[in-house]
């Protein structure tokens, strides 16, 4: 389930940013989840377990669409004129508070379950921890690592567009004197 989840949202991506490279910047954030992930469930003692990985792939979506929020800025930015580091920085001041507010409220939202303050919550207590875990640190390291690799994308498409056959027949020829 945990990599149809990622092939979906990899293939919904390429499809909308028309390119296979810059849904790769955006999906390097998916790792940064498991390292909080594991990292609360060492914390509050759990297991892995079906709740954990239904956690899990909640928070494929949300650090997602952190990532997208962060890219999709840079890019329009960068359409209109600005270059590509000023657009990456503008992007981050700007959705910075966007990114914290939805990573607030989930955490918020998840310490009950994650603390298990309801009678049977204990069997959907990792679900919460596991979420409060990769969304700190998917958040936090999305507005450092995404802008990196997003970099050295958008270097490896104009290095490829060099040998692209459409990028050389819509050169324009350089005419002599």
């Amino acid at each position: 389930a945990l990599a149809m989840a990622v092939i979906f949202i990899y293939m919904v991506l390429a499809s909308q940013f028309k390119s296979f490279l810059q849904p790769l910047a955006l999906m390097t954030a998916l790792p940064l989840t498991l390292i909080g992930v594991v990292l609360a469930l060492m914390m509050f003692n759990s297991t892995l377990s079906m709740f954990s990985v239904i956690g899990v792939v909640m928070l494929m979506g949300l650090v997602t669409k952190n990532a997208i929020l962060l890219v999709d800025f840079a890019i329009r930015a960068r359409e209109n004129g600005m270059s590509r580091d000023e657009a990456l920085l503008m992007a981050a001041r700007v959705r910075l508070r966007p990114i914290l507010m939805t990573t607030l409220a989930m955490i918020f939202g998840m310490v009950p379950l994650a603390f298990a303050l309801s009678e049977g919550a204990e069997m959907r207590a990792p679900m919460g921890q596991a979420v409060i875990g990769g969304v700190i640190t998917s958040s936090l390291l999305t507005l450092v690592v995404v802008p990196v690799v997003y970099c050295f994308m958008d270097d490896l498409a104009q290095w490829l567009s060099k040998f692209s056959p459409r990028a050389a027949s819509s050169t324009p020829e350089i005419q002599g004197p």
